[in-house]
C-alpha cells in the first residue's frame, strides 16, 4: 500500500512538484548532492539513513530526472555515484528557500546548526532564494555557497549539474 497519493497528474503545479520534492529524505539527498556527496556510502553516513530508504529515494530521483548515475573506479571494482542533472540543479532555489525560511523562523539547537546561503560573487549572505539581496545577481549552483559551520568554517561551493564543482 502506498504511503500517499500519486499527485503527478494533478492540475496544480504545487501538487506535481510536491509529488517529487515533498519527501524530507528527498530534500536532504539533494542537499548532499549540492554539497558534493554523490556516493551512496557518503550520503548514508551523513544522513544516517537506512540503505532501503536511501536506495528508494535515489531511484525515485533518477526516475524523475533530477539525478543520474555515473560510474567511478573504487580501486578494483566499478561503482556508481549520483550527480545532479540540469533539472536537479534547478531545485536550488527550493532548497535555498527552505534554508532561508528555517533560519528566519526556527530556532537552531546550537551555533553550529545554522546554514546560510552565500552569493560567492560578492561574498554576502542573501535572504532571497534566487537572487542575491546584496548585488542583485541571479543565484546558481555555480555562484552560490552554503555555509554550515557543522561542515566547515568556510562556505562550501556548491556542486552543479553533472557533478562538476563550481568555478572558484
Amino acid at each position: 500500500m502506498p504511503l500517499r497519493s500519486d499527485w503527478s497528474g494533478h492540475s496544480c503545479s504545487i501538487a506535481r512538484g510536491v509529488d517529487i520534492l515533498g519527501d524530507p529524505w528527498t530534500i536532504l539527498v539533494l542537499r548532499e548532492l549540492f554539497f558534493g556527496n554523490g556516493r551512496f556510502d557518503a550520503m548514508k553516513s551523513r544522513l544516517k539513513v537506512a540503505d532501503s530508504v536511501l536506495t528508494k529515494r535515489l531511484a525515485g530521483l533518477v526516475e524523475a530526472g533530477l539525478l543520474e548515475k555515473r560510474a567511478y573506479g573504487d580501486g578494483g571494482r566499478t561503482r556508481q555515484e549520483y550527480v545532479l542533472t540540469a533539472m536537479g540543479e534547478d531545485t536550488l532555489p527550493v532548497l535555498n528557500a527552505v534554508t532561508i525560511w528555517a533560519e528566519k523562523h526556527l530556532a537552531a539547537p546550537s551555533d553550529q546548526a545554522h546554514l546560510y546561503v552565500i552569493h560567492a560573487g560578492c561574498g554576502k549572505s542573501t535572504t532571497s532564494a534566487d537572487t542575491c539581496t546584496e548585488c542583485g545577481e541571479r543565484l546558481t549552483a555555480a555562484n552560490t555557497s552554503w555555509h554550515s559551520r557543522a561542515r566547515s568554517e568556510q562556505p562550501i561551493r556548491l556542486t552543479a549539474a553533472g557533478g562538476r564543482e563550481a568555478a572558484a
